[in-house]
């Protein structure tokens, strides 16, 4: 009888407590609770990472849609994947300015972007929307990007899935490319759940992979005569006139003080963000409350952003410039993921090196990651790359003109704490990751694809030639870092100069081999002259002319570059050269005497006596077993896409409160 008396007492108390569970179960973020991905169901299929998938594209005319590939506009086509078919998906070509580079190549071989619902909304391949097909262009090994997003993943970091597919087009064999997870809608579900944050993309360079609009209006042609974005006077930069097609002198090479990013448009890069340098938003900086200073960050947003988003994102980065309140604004430990894979990688095209871009921003509530895009130029192999500076690249400074102006760096050393996590996680990632193992497994997977590959940028002895020199340099990088781990080889770039005996000796690695910047595609150089194409009964470049075969000029002869320079050249000058195969293991360094020898193609077509002929020469960027770094997910491992425990143990006691609360109130109602 008193517990009848009390029973509106007790049904109010069960509702009290089943309306605060379900509050922390709805807003478990705000008191610590991660609440982890969501299951897509396209993880575990077209990215199973043990074998090569069947990717044929069906198209009435698809000879039209290769002609009209540079206007990145989507057209209509059926897709089978693995023998399942897709209808009615949009498809268009993607990479901005490695399509003109494809195209003087005399290829057709473009990377790809299938939109599973341009058409139909409520289509999607397991729940993917987007899936980029990387053409593999300036990677001969067929596997830089490919292992750089499998050690991402794998160290935790949240990276796209990629696999390798073989390609048909109307059945008929089209190449072996590799899958990639676009980094859009499905991505953010996948890693963070229906309720994301923010994403973007920040680049000043108007190129590189934002798709239709992110990098139309850039003209390589402009670059090549000296005209940026910018309209700053960069006459100061300019190399003299070349009077009636005399050679230009460079008295024997650089002068000691040259600064490559100077000649890209000075340092501080604020405005504009000429070519290579980046502007400060790109490099995270904060500069004032003004959304007008971030337009390279928010006019590059990949999700709908409000002013209240832009205010917070302007905010995190006023407080990382000045290593505020650090654990709130940035996922340390994600970061510092992200590094250690990002450091041992020596990818100079990217927010470490001078073009400042090629990364992706995400935030939510104020805390900002990085996500991995775009490392075809990764292993020390952008723009030629020298073996010996990258295999022993300094990872304590990694950026190589100080890390002043890249504070999403620039924090991991501005405490010693972090610094110290971020090298008992470089040895960590070092003892985890099995490279060799990967390398030769890919290597194995997917050689006979490469082999009758009909539309390869590389032939089958080159692509033999790169698994080689990457396996190396895995080796001799592994080498070097653990010495500046341990402390035997200095770990910043001015002690490396100190104690210059200490380093790794990689004189016996060609990091050209790779497929580089200026060998296979001249990603940045659209000119023809910057890229080739091979014939593989050959095995020699058939359209391409390069500086190659320079020799030292010897006996005080006069260093000249032969033939008529174009109107308005050298205005500004690309930090490692031309871009149009320098002689291996060139890196911005000119001989001690100069040297002397053909230029590309368009540089005129006067001779001087004892001109030594010249040999030919050349971006965007495919399924490997992952004996020791799983990257395809399971359901089962700690980053596997469900609900974490915690979030589904809240979940059962409201529903257990809620349901002893009706018994209880139906057992003693009157």
């Amino acid at each position: 009888m008193s517990a009848s008396k009390n029973i509106e007492k007790i049904c109010v108390v069960i509702t009290v407590l089943t309306i605060l569970l379900a509050f922390v179960f709805c807003n478990g973020q705000a008191f610590g609770i991660q609440i982890s991905a969501s299951a897509m169901g396209y993880e575990n299929r077209l990215f199973d990472s043990t074998k090569v998938h069947k990717l044929n594209i069906v198209m009435d005319d698809w000879d039209s849609f290769l002609e009209n590939c540079e206007s990145e506009e989507y057209a209509n086509c059926n897709i089978t994947i693995d023998g399942e078919l897709f209808k009615n998906v949009g498809i268009r070509a993607k990479g901005n300015t490695s399509l003109s580079s494809v195209r003087n190549m005399d290829s057709q071989r473009y990377s790809l972007k299938i939109e599973f619902d341009q058409y139909d909304s409520t289509k999607s391949y397991h729940g993917l929307d987007k899936l980029c097909l990387n053409n593999i262009i300036q990677d001969n090994t067929y596997m830089k990007d490919f292992l750089a997003y499998t050690m991402m993943y794998d160290f935790g970091v949240d990276a796209p899935l990629c696999s390798y597919a073989y390609i048909t087009v109307n059945g008929e064999d089209w190449g072996l490319f590799l899958a990639v997870e676009a980094i859009e809608e499905s991505f953010l579900q996948r890693n963070y759940g229906r309720n994301y944050g923010d994403l973007y993309k920040p680049d000043s360079m108007s190129f590189g992979g934002g798709g239709p609009g992110n990098g139309r209006d850039f003209d390589m042609s402009e670059f090549m005569n000296g005209d940026t974005n910018e309209e700053s006077d960069q006459s100061s930069n300019r190399m003299p006139d070349v009077p009636n097609g005399q050679p230009p002198q460079m008295d024997g090479g650089m002068p000691s003080d040259f600064d490559p990013s100077e000649m890209f448009g000075g340092k501080d890069g604020r405005d504009g963000g000429g070519f290579g340098r980046g502007s400060d938003d790109v490099k995270l900086n904060y500069t004032d409350d003004s959304f007008d200073s971030y337009s390279n960050i928010f006019n590059n947003a990949k999700t709908t952003v409000t002013d209240a988003d832009k205010t917070r994102l302007i905010q995190s980065l006023k407080q990382l410039g000045n290593y505020e309140n650090l654990e709130e604004i940035v996922n340390t430990d994600e970061v510092l993921r992200y590094f250690v894979v990002h450091n041992y990688l020596c990818n100079g095209d990217s927010y470490t090196g001078q073009m400042i871009h090629n990364y992706y921003l995400y935030e939510k509530d104020g805390q900002m990651s990085m996500i991995p895009w775009d490392y075809n130029l990764a292993f020390g192999t952008f723009q030629g790359g020298n073996a010996q500076s990258s295999v022993n690249a300094a990872i304590d400074t990694p950026v190589s003109n100080g890390m002043d102006d890249r504070p999403m760096v620039a924090w991991i050393f501005s405490d010693a704490q972090y610094t110290d996590e971020y090298h008992r996680l470089f040895a960590e990632f070092l003892n985890q990751a099995d490279m060799q193992t990967l390398i030769s497994s890919t290597a194995e997977l997917i050689g006979e694809y490469v082999q009758k590959d009909p539309t390869k940028f590389c032939t089958y002895e080159d692509f033999q030639k790169g698994v080689t020199a990457i396996s190396k340099f895995c080796e001799l990088r592994t080498e070097s870092v653990q010495g500046q781990l341990n402390g035997t080889i200095p770990a910043t770039s001015d002690g490396q100069k100190e104690q210059s005996d200490t380093l790794i000796d990689a004189s016996s690695l060609n990091t050209s081999d790779m497929g580089t910047m200026d060998k296979g595609g001249g990603k940045g150089f659209g000119g023809r002259n910057f890229g080739g194409r091979t014939s593989e009964d050959s095995n020699t470049k058939v359209t391409a002319k390069t500086m190659s075969n320079l020799r030292p000029v010897e006996n005080n002869e006069v260093p000249y570059f032969n033939g008529e320079m174009p109107e308005g050249f050298g205005r500004q000058m690309p930090p490692d050269g031309f871009g149009g195969g320098m002689p291996d293991g060139f890196n911005g360094q000119m001989p001690p005497d100069g040297w002397y020898g053909e230029m590309p193609d368009g540089f005129g077509e006067q001779k001087q006596d004892n001109q030594q002929p010249s040999s030919d020469s050349d971006t965007e960027n495919g399924d490997a077993a992952r004996p020791s770094m799983e990257h395809a997910p399971n359901m089962d491992m700690e980053r596997s896409s469900s609900v974490n425990m915690v979030t589904w143990i809240l979940l059962g006691v409201s529903v257990l409160f809620l349901a002893f609360g009706l018994i209880f109130a139906f057992k003693f109602k009157r």
